[in-house]
């Protein structure tokens, strides 16, 4: 089984081919330009560079979010853009997961944490033992403060990853000496870690068709937000007013 697997959900942007358990290759751009200028192109070159015709891949999968809004958006969109006409399966991966998948060699936990903003994170959490990976959590939304504590109660080794693993790192420090921050070269999201984690779903039988793959948000986007709170206030000057 050949899956593709793409990851657009942060800064990074990276493609995966995985067959059978191997990792054919993957290609990784940490530059900070847009997904949609890069994304297709390194898709194209890890599949021409690979021998692989498109036709030829069994599973497109991505990483579904959480992450930024719009990357995740553009993600989703081009696999369903490049699985629709070949009427081929999806996996929708949970972003934090993937994280999880790509780092199997240390026993302990994992904590994914992608910056949300205003002193939020996207988090899950993961345990590591013999190579297998087991989700101890959802993900969620959370504030780094509550997250401080809920790791407190883990005597095991604790593995930030993740963008916003370096902000968590920072305060933790002092208080939680058994968390680590991974190496910076596998501390982002790769596209490897959805197509491990793609595996597994295929294996499972929890994949999806193109028309069923949608972004997954734990949160509104901020625009949404300010306008639910612009529309709250409004409603409540009418209410003083009557």
């Amino acid at each position: 089984m050949k899956i593709l697997a793409i990851d657009t959900s942060a800064s990074p942007v990276s493609a995966a081919l995985l067959s059978d358990g191997k990792l054919l290759g993957e290609f990784y751009l940490n530059i900070k330009t847009t997904h949609s200028q890069t994304l297709m192109p390194i898709v194209s070159a890890l599949l021409s560079s690979s021998g692989t015709d498109i036709k030829d891949i069994d599973v497109f999968a991505v990483n579904a979010g959480p992450g930024s809004f719009t990357g995740v958006r553009i993600g989703v969109a081009s696999v369903k853009g490049m699985a629709m006409p070949l009427d081929k399966p999806c996996a929708q991966v949970s972003t934090l997961e993937a994280m999880a998948y790509s780092m199997p060699y240390s026993d302990g936990i994992v904590c994914s944490v992608m910056d949300a903003r205003c002193n939020q994170v996207y988090n899950a959490l993961f345990r590591l033992n013999g190579g297998k990976t087991e989700r101890l959590t959802e993900d969620r939304a959370l504030s780094i403060d509550e997250l401080a504590d809920e790791l407190s109660q883990y005597s095991e080794t604790v593995y930030l990853t993740g963008d916003g693993a370096e902000l968590c790192s920072n305060k933790f420090t002092d208080c939680l000496p058994n968390v680590i921050l991974t190496p910076v070269n596998i501390r982002f999201q790769h596209a490897y870690g959805t197509a491990v984690a793609a595996e597994k779903m295929a294996a499972e039988n929890r994949l999806c068709t193109s028309a069923q793959l949608m972004p997954v948000y734990l949160r509104l986007p901020q625009a949404e937000r300010e306008l639910k709170a612009r529309l709250a206030k409004n409603n409540n000057k009418k209410g003083e007013e009557k």
